[in-house]
């Protein structure tokens, strides 16, 4: 035995193990499936956690219920696109264009949509608590209520469909 070295015990087993496990992610990213949606695959139910789909153009794909988990979709263009049911929290989609995409029981918490185009845009049921609209455009985006918008923030520039408001950021 070593001088100075303790006896493995079935403590000191289960804390070594209980640590290693703590430094794993519990769901990290799958870079299979991030390449794939990015190379332009439909990708429903994916693990696409901090994808980065920056600039990148995905028109009429399916990522309902995928995990987009701190991704950055910023400038990037998703046309009726599908985020249904998706997790989308602390997602970057600063100036991105969603034009008729689907974020309907999507989780958008803490996601930053300045300057982001969502004409047309389904939010029915999305979480948006914390989000960012400065900046906005979306008076024409379907599904969106004053309760879900009292959770969110924006500014003077943002385009809200009529008899909604949001309060400043």
């Amino acid at each position: 035995m070593l001088t100075g070295a303790l006896p493995m015990t079935s403590a000191r087993a289960f804390l070594l193990i209980a640590a290693v496990l703590a430094a794993t992610p519990a769901r990290a990213q799958n870079a299979g499936q991030i390449a794939r949606a990015k190379a332009g695959a439909s990708c429903p139910g994916c693990n696409l956690f901090q994808a980065d789909f920056q600039n990148g153009e995905l028109k009429n794909k399916n990522f309902a219920r995928a995990r987009l988990r701190q991704a950055d979709m910023s400038a990037a263009i998703m046309n009726r696109t599908s985020f249904a049911g998706g997790d989308l929290r602390d997602v970057n989609a600063y100036g991105a264009v969603f034009t008729g995409a689907n974020f309907s029981g999507a989780d958008l918490t803490n996601a930053t949509f300045v300057g982001t185009y969502l004409e047309g845009a389904n939010l029915r049921g999305a979480k948006l608590a914390g989000v960012n609209f400065s900046g906005a455009e979306m008076d024409r985006a379907l599904g969106l209520t004053q309760g879900q918008l009292s959770q969110a923030c924006g500014d003077d520039s943002t385009k809200l469909p009529h008899g909604l408001r949001v309060k400043s950021c």
